[in-house]
């Protein structure tokens, strides 16, 4: 991974090898374990306004924001300067993921939980 290079860690439901050929397997461990791991290791590309992004919710259906203060727990403790967490449409979240580095496939079961 370089600078511009994303990386998704994903929630058990999303379509993770259909999306991207390079799929790391992180069966068991949820998001928020991963990123007290990587964070200290890699650090948040401050100069983009959308460097965090999380897949928004479907029409008709809602976010539990219990999910995204718990990842943000980590990211001000290891990237306190991080711009805040941006949410971008289903598809479009797909699209990014198309042009990730890597998935990371994770046990996390919240839904809406991928970033």
């Amino acid at each position: 991974m370089g600078h511009g290079d994303e990386i998704i860690l994903a929630d058990v439901h999303f379509p993770s090898d259909s999306l991207n050929d390079t799929v790391i397997r992180a069966d068991g461990i949820t998001i928020q374990d991963l990123l007290m791991g990587i964070l200290p290791l890699f650090e948040i590309d401050n100069y983009v306004d959308d460097s965090i992004v999380m897949m928004d919710a479907v029409s008709g259906d809602t976010l539990d924001p219990a999910i995204e203060e718990a990842f943000l727990i980590p990211i001000k403790k290891y990237a306190p300067k991080a711009p805040p967490i941006v949410r971008v449409e289903r598809f479009a979240f797909y699209k990014r993921a198309k042009n990730a580095f890597a998935i990371v496939s994770t046990g996390e079961l919240a839904k809406y939980s991928n970033i």
